[in-house]
Parts: C-alpha cells; sequence; structure tokens
C-alpha cells in the first residue's frame, strides 16, 4: 500500500507539474511570440523594403538633376577631353599606377582649372543637401572593366578620386551602363569591396551630336540605410511587444474559462467515477451531474463522457461475448497469415540446379497479413521472372487484393510478354472490377539468363539499388509509371540492364525506407545502400538478413507501421553476358 501511495503521490506532482493549465500558458504565450514575430519580420520587410526604394529613387533623382545642372553650367566635354587625352596618352604600366602621386600629378593641372572647380562646386552643393554618400562624374570603359573618374565630390580620406584616376568594377555593370536602352531606371546593386552593400544610380551627360560623354553618378550606401531602419525598429518593437502581452493575457483568461476548468470537472468527476466502480457503487451519476455549458467539444464531451457511464454496464456483459468473437477472428487470421505465406515462393535456394544466379526474399507483415507481395519464377529455360510489389491498404482487404493482383501479375508474366505489356495488361484487368479503388505499385523484370539481358518495368515503385561487379551498391532511379488499378488504358515503359558476372540487385517495398523509430525519423534509402555497402559481396540471404537487423537496431521498440519486404538477387553469370549498362524503352 505505501509504493501505491507513493506512485499516486509522484503521479499526482508530475500531473501538476505538466499542467493543461501551464501547457495553455506556455502555448499561448510561445503563439502569440511567433505572431508578434512574424509581424515583426513582415512589418521591417515591408519598412525597409520601401526606405530602400526611397534611398534608390533619391539616388536616382540626385543624378538626373546634378546632370540637368552640370551640361548647362559646365563644359563637361572640355573636361572630359581634357582627362582622356593625358589617360590615353599612357601606357598600361604608366595606368597602373593610379593613385600614387607620380599618376596625380599627371592631372594637377585640371584641379585648378575653373572649368573643374566649378563643377565640384556643383556637386558638393547637390551632395549635402541630401542623404546620398557620393557624387561624382566617370566613364566606364569595357578595356580592363574601368570606371575613369572625372569629378568626385566625396573628399573623404582615402576614398576621393583625382581626375584620371580608376578603378576596377564587374563587367556586368560596365555593359548595362554603356548599353543601357534609354527607357530603364539606370541603377545597379553590387557588394563591392571597399565601401559594401552600395547602390549606383546614374544619368548620362550627351554632347551635342548624342553620344555620351560620361555619367553623373550618385553612391548609396545600405550601411547609411540600415542606420535609418534602427530608430523604426526600436518604436516597432516596443508596439509589438506591448501588444503581445495584451493579447497573450486575453487568450490565457479565455482558455482557462472555457478549456481548463472544465476539463478539470470532468477530469475529477471520471477519478470519483474510477473509486466508486472499485468500491461496488453503480447506482452513483458523476458527469450528467456536472453545469458544463461552453457549447463547444468540451461540452460534448462530457455528454458523451455521460452516455459512456450509462452504457458501460450493458458492455461489460458483452465483453465475454466480444471476446471469445475475437478469439474466433485471431485464429481465422493466423490461417489467413498462413494461406498467404505459402503462396509466396519461400523455399530456398530457390533453384538449387541454376548455377546462373541466386535469390532470397522475405515478408514481414505489419499485421496478421499484409499488403505486400514478391514472387519469382523461370517463364522457360532461359527466362527468370522477378517482381515485387505493395498493395495500398493494410490488413485482410489488402492481403486479398495482394493475392489477385500476384495471380494476375505471374499469368501475365508466364504469356512470355514484355514487362510493360505485362503491367498494361494487369493494369486493365485490375481496373475493370476495382469498386474499392485500391491500386498496387510493381516493379517487374525479366532477365535472360544466358545474356545477362534483364528488361524491367517499374509501376510506381519504388527504385530498385543495383551493384556493378567490384562497384558498389547505388540507388538507380528508374522511369515510373502509373500505379495499377489507378486507370485504365495506360501505357508504361521498359528499360534494359544489361548485368554481367556478379552484377547485384536488390528490391524493396516502402515499408523498408519508411521504417521509423519513436521520434518518427525515418530509415529511408540513403541508409539502406549505407547497410548494403557494409558486406557488398555478402550472399543475397546474409543480405536480407543484415538489412533487417538494421532495422530493427535503428527502430528500437518501436512498433512496425508497414510491411517489410525485401529481394536481394545476384547474377553468377553464364560467359554470355556483356557489361552493366541501362537503356529504356
Amino acid at each position: 500500500m505505501a509504493d501505491k501511495s507513493n506512485n499516486t503521490e509522484k503521479k499526482n506532482k508530475r500531473i501538476l507539474k505538466n499542467s493543461l493549465k501551464d501547457r495553455v500558458f506556455r502555448a499561448t504565450t510561445m503563439g502569440a511570440c511567433v505572431i508578434a514575430l512574424v509581424a515583426l519580420i513582415i512589418g521591417a520587410w515591408m519598412y525597409g523594403t520601401s526606405l530602400a526604394d526611397q534611398y534608390i529613387v533619391e539616388s536616382l533623382g540626385l543624378a538626373k538633376s546634378a546632370e540637368a545642372i552640370v551640361s548647362k553650367g559646365v563644359d563637361v566635354k572640355s573636361l572630359v577631353s581634357e582627362v582622356m587625352n593625358i589617360y590615353n596618352s599612357l601606357d598600361e604600366s604608366q595606368r597602373e599606377q593610379t593613385g600614387s602621386d607620380a599618376y596625380r600629378k599627371r592631372f594637377a593641372k585640371i584641379m585648378e582649372s575653373e572649368n573643374y572647380l566649378r563643377t565640384i562646386s556643383i556637386l558638393h552643393e547637390l551632395v549635402t543637401s541630401s542623404d546620398v554618400r557620393d557624387l561624382y562624374l566617370g566613364m566606364y570603359l569595357k578595356e580592363g572593366n574601368r570606371l575613369i573618374y572625372f569629378c568626385d565630390s566625396d573628399d573623404s580620406e582615402g576614398k576621393w578620386f583625382y581626375p584620371g584616376e580608376w578603378e576596377k568594377v564587374e563587367e556586368r555593370e560596365v555593359n548595362m551602363f554603356l548599353n543601357w536602352d534609354g527607357k530603364t531606371e539606370l541603377s545597379d546593386i553590387s557588394d563591392t569591396k571597399g565601401y559594401g552593400w552600395m547602390c549606383t544610380s546614374g544619368s548620362p551627360v550627351y554632347d551635342e551630336d548624342g553620344n555620351v560623354l560620361c555619367f553623373v553618378l550618385s553612391d548609396i550606401m545600405f550601411s547609411d540605410f540600415l542606420k535609418g531602419m534602427n530608430s523604426f525598429l526600436v518604436r516597432y518593437l516596443v508596439a509589438i511587444v506591448i501588444a503581445t502581452f495584451i493579447v497573450a493575457y486575453l487568450l490565457i483568461e479565455h482558455m482557462q474559462k472555457n478549456l481548463v476548468h472544465p476539463i478539470n470537472q470532468i477530469a475529477t468527476a471520471a477519478q470519483e467515477y474510477i473509486d466508486d466502480k472499485r468500491k461496488g457503487d453503480v447506482r452513483k451519476k458523476h458527469f450528467s451531474l456536472l453545469n458544463i455549458d461552453t457549447n463547444d467539444e468540451i461540452e460534448n464531451l462530457n455528454e458523451i463522457m455521460a452516455g459512456m457511464e450509462n452504457s458501460l454496464s450493458d458492455y461489460e456483459r458483452n465483453l465475454t461475448r466480444i471476446t471469445k468473437e475475437n478469439e474466433r477472428i485471431s485464429t481465422e487470421l493466423e490461417l489467413a497469415r498462413k494461406i498467404q505465406e505459402d503462396m509466396l515462393p519461400n523455399t530456398f535456394p530457390a533453384f538449387p540446379d541454376r548455377k546462373e544466379f541466386d535469390l532470397y526474399a522475405s515478408m514481414d507483415p505489419a499485421k496478421k497479413v499484409g499488403g505486400d507481395f514478391y514472387n519469382y519464377f523461370l517463364i522457360d529455360d532461359d527466362h527468370l521472372c522477378l517482381m515485387i510489389a505493395d498493395v495500398s491498404g493494410k490488413g485482410v482487404p489488402a492481403a486479398l487484393f495482394m493475392m489477385a493482383s500476384m495471380i494476375i501479375l505471374a499469368n501475365n508474366a508466364g504469356q512470355g510478354l514484355d514487362p510493360c505489356e505485362v503491367m498494361e495488361k494487369t493494369n486493365d484487368l485490375i481496373c475493370r472490377k476495382n469498386e474499392e479503388q485500391m491500386f498496387v505499385t510493381a516493379w517487374l523484370g525479366i532477365l535472360e539468363i544466358s545474356t545477362g539481358r534483364l528488361v524491367a518495368s517499374n509501376a510506381g515503385h519504388e527504385f530498385p539499388i543495383i551493384r556493378d561487379p567490384k562497384g558498389n551498391y547505388e540507388l538507380m532511379q528508374d522511369k515510373h509509371g502509373f500505379v495499377l488499378g489507378g486507370m485504365e488504358g495506360l501505357k508504361y515503359s521498359q528499360y534494359e540492364i544489361q548485368m554481367k558476372k556478379g552484377a547485384r540487385l536488390f528490391l524493396y517495398t516502402d515499408g523498408l525506407p519508411e521504417a521509423s523509430d519513436s521520434v518518427n525519423n525515418m530509415f529511408k534509402t540513403d541508409r539502406i545502400v549505407e547497410v548494403l555497402n557494409k558486406d557488398p559481396e555478402a550472399d543475397p540471404q546474409s543480405q536480407i538478413e543484415n538489412m533487417r537487423t538494421a532495422v530493427e537496431e535503428f527502430v528500437g521498440e518501436a512498433e512496425q507501421f508497414d510491411d517489410l519486404t525485401m529481394m536481394a538477387f545476384v547474377y553468377k553469370g553464364s560467359g554470355k553476358e556483356k557489361g552493366l549498362k541501362k537503356k529504356t524503352k
């Protein structure tokens, strides 16, 4: 009794620690925080996009305004000509000295000219009245992908360019400016080495013949854009936090009243019912006396519990009869399982007198009976048929459909048809009497034993895994047709694999890659290939046993969810086979 009391006390403490009240509080708070975070991200994105567009528009507008003023107030053609004449007179080794004192001296007189001084004055006046970082005159040169400067308003130390100085830019930027069609906005965003992310906007300056002399260029730094967002984000974050707190509080109060308290009432009534049941008092009512008026699923739950309480006595009287019925059903299911096992070929070695190949297969149903099946048989002395399939659903209906599908596939394959024709005839026969709309995924291959030529067709089944002799197992993503039983009149494709001595084939149903552990992690095809490649020379039976062991270790104590069917095949060769190749028809 002491142990029982201690267990009850521990259970009550655990319930209090993980109470519905606390869970509602955590879930509601977390939900409100998630909504707040999403609102913050969306708001920041919308504001950031708008602000970035505003910066770019201002940059482009300033470039156009500067171009209009400079074109009228300055002899741009003379300034450009003076700089380019000196630049063109230099050889490439001299041009590479850009930024040095010796290089700048060549252009020093230009900086003293009235034309240059007036230009720099205009640019300074415009840039100081805007959020633009730099405003300058420059020209892109395709030779070397360069931007040569004529006049630069940025007087920051280490960032100011003398007339004639140049820097290397991306070929994309050069082509965009030099090949501008005059219709789109002339802006380029790039990640530069010296300045980080930057938007360069421009407006061309033309001579009297309509030729581009240079561009008035303006730069917007995205670091400035980020600074502009700080104030907005702080205010927006404060508003979001306050709104989140209010919404969370209101939701918690609502959930307490309409969810937690009614559920606790039902839980108390259930405990009292159990206690009275142990005492033998079956006359007292519990759930029907509760005053729960929520007009939702909780009220419906209480009504169901009240009905359960009233009908439990009848259930107990029927329990013995139901138990006997279940025993009968279990016996019949066991018989059905035995019949299903007997239908599948399960004698190994399968063909002890045939030395050209070896194979092994197994089927482990998730329930008493399953919907997976495999089959292999000799069509004639030189042709071996291999098939594996998975019927939709589980249990007895899937088992019945499985046996019918297996017989139809085998009969059609035994007629000497190509795999694609086997699939087509099977599909049509299944579709004609398939009122339950069940379907089958299947892979079927016919091996010409003497040459190693394997012709196969896939009707929505898992990809086969193949291995070239002395190579590794690899997943072969063959072309899928539609499932059998899905639609009448379908056409199926087939492909050829030319196997040589030692080539191997591994087939399986989706129960293998989808085998899951206790936290719903799946086995997956990558792990299948990995297990096969740990011992690639193992015989077929050992391969399947190794795979089953790997699945059991991976799944642990989790319940088997789906049928698990595998087939391993090795072609030992006849001396007439060629190389391992794939050919699709």
